[in-house]
């Protein structure tokens, strides 16, 4: 007999943090949804919440067109965690006064634990927290006290227990509050009774009976890459419609060293429903000819992989969908997720690159997990570490990790660079300090350099080793020197047009993970 999951659902006001919230509640092995706030209620009851998590959002509650709480959710009388501007929202929907504050609040602040509750039990004072607001609490709603306050927050966190309706100023999702996932299990288990019933194989159980029902008798193809997600999904939706599912594997050329031969033979061993290799590298290079753009090149490679997709979808014979392992940090980067979208950093080649015109529809199951929930999901699925644990590769590959025009022997000299480069570090034995995702650019620079007693003009390479969790953040690997020179020297006495190699020691922010 299947489980029916627990569900919490989090109206999105527009924070930069509201998918860190479902990230931190799915921790808590509990099923929720990120939805918009104006969402229709039908769409939200629907989902039959256990409660209500409400985001922050860089409104004002005053501010001429701000969101506002829907009244379904006070009118539920189910459990609510007002977060930042979500307990601003709450407070003024209940009779509680907000004003702006003297000074904003922003980044780290103490908070002193004042007053006994579900939410704050076992949580030590002072805690260290995240703030990040301009308005606060001036009065209480009637039925309120006060839970906690910091130096300049008399209000940091509010609870009127009998009703289970609470609010917090600062922000228990982020990494920066340690305590946090601690403050929201306790509104998950202490305050909403709930069990902790979400586990992959509910997600999978769910996914796969969504996409039988979607699919029905019809046909699907699915990008595959060799990476993590689209492994995953291939091997999800397989699951789900069996031979109903081709996976095609294009050749577009920018792939990594001997990764073509290796990936066709996982997917002919390990995912069950078809795979089939489309030599396009002729295609895509003449595409990326004379382009140097960033953007330009994401938007050339998304488009010609659709356009290659619905060429072999015709050949196949009707084919209505595609899918593609899109993940939810390729959705936050290249467009923004809830009412108010959060800056574009780039487009990634399979969403904000995607041509208007495709006639394809697209299926994504992984949409809304994060790149640790999709290697959790491929090890239930049974998908082998060596695959499931891979480092990430992105969609246009050694495209954007050229700087400038893509060309063949641009690519010739980034193939040799980066494959020294992944065996020094795989073969490096770092235990803990294996980073996520390691790799070469060749940069735009040449600098002067000599060799054999005579002067040379020539390329640089930049190495990149990051760790991460999630994709969202980055820091950069603190790689043992002795490897770093390993790597300089193989890769100047080995590659052709290199005179000079660099470390890349940059963070995820300020820059991103790829050069491009």
């Amino acid at each position: 007999m299947s489980i029916v999951p627990e569900t919490i659902v989090i109206l999105d006001f527009g924070s930069q943090y509201g998918q860190r919230i479902a990230r931190r509640v799915r921790e808590a092995q509990v099923d929720c949804e990120l939805i918009p706030w104006d969402a229709p209620a039908e769409r939200v009851l629907a989902l039959e919440p256990a409660g209500f998590i409400l985001s922050g959002g860089p409104a004002s509650v005053y501010e001429a067109g701000a969101p506002t709480l829907p009244d379904y959710v006070l009118a539920s009388g189910k459990p609510v965690l007002g977060i930042c501007y979500g307990m601003q929202l709450l407070t003024l929907a209940l009779g509680g006064v907000v004003g702006p504050a003297a000074s904003r609040e922003y980044g780290q602040a103490d908070i002193i634990i004042s007053g006994e509750s579900p939410l704050l039990a076992g949580i030590a004072s002072p805690a260290r927290v995240w703030m990040s607001h301009g308005d606060r609490l001036e009065a209480l709603p009637p039925g309120f006290t006060v839970l906690a306050h910091t130096e300049n927050a008399p209000f940091a966190a509010m609870g009127d227990v009998g009703r289970r309706l609470y609010g917090l100023q600062f922000h228990p999702e982020v990494h920066h509050t340690p305590q946090g996932p601690a403050i929201l299990r306790n509104f998950l288990y202490r305050v909403c009774g709930l069990h902790g019933l979400w586990q992959p194989a509910n997600f999978i159980e769910q996914a796969v009976s969504a996409i039988r029902e979607r699919v029905g008798a019809e046909h699907a193809i699915c990008a595959v890459s060799g990476g993590v997600d689209s492994t995953v999904a291939a091997t999800l939706v397989g699951r789900a419609i069996g031979e109903q599912l081709t996976c095609i594997f294009v050749d577009n050329g920018l792939h990594r060293a001997g990764e073509v031969e290796a990936n066709m033979a996982a997917f002919r061993e390990y995912i069950d429903s078809p795979a089939i290799l489309v030599d396009a590298r002729e295609r895509f290079i003449k595409a990326l000819a004379g382009v140097t753009d960033p953007e330009e090149k994401r938007h050339i490679i998304g488009r010609a992989f659709i356009r290659v997709f619905e060429d072999e979808a015709r050949k196949l014979g009707p084919i209505r969908y595609l899918v593609q392992g899109t993940i939810y940090p390729d959705v936050i980067e290249s467009s923004g997720t809830g009412t108010r979208a959060v800056a574009r950093i780039k487009s990634h080649h399979n969403v904000g690159a995607l041509p208007k015109d495709m006639r394809l529809e697209l299926i994504e199951p992984l949409r809304m997990l994060f790149k640790d929930e999709v290697r959790r999901v491929g090890a239930a699925l049974g998908l082998p570490a060596h695959l499931v644990q891979r480092q990430p590769c992105p969609g246009p590959a050694l495209a954007v990790r050229i700087i400038g025009e893509v060309t063949p022997a641009a690519l010739e000299t980034l193939r040799a660079a980066d494959a020294i480069v992944t065996a020094e570090i795989e073969a490096a034995d770092l235990g803990p300090l294996m980073p996520w995702q390691y790799f070469a650019v060749l940069t735009s620079v040449r600098s002067v350099g000599v060799m054999g007693d005579g002067r040379t003009y020539q390329n640089m390479v930049a190495v990149r080793a990051v760790s991460s969790v999630d994709g969202m953040t980055a820091d950069w690997s603190r790689l043992p020197y002795d490897l770093l020179a390993r790597i300089s020297s193989r890769i100047v006495n080995e590659v052709p047009g290199v005179n000079r190699v660099v470390y890349d020691i940059s963070s995820k922010p300020p820059a991103t993970i790829e050069w491009e």
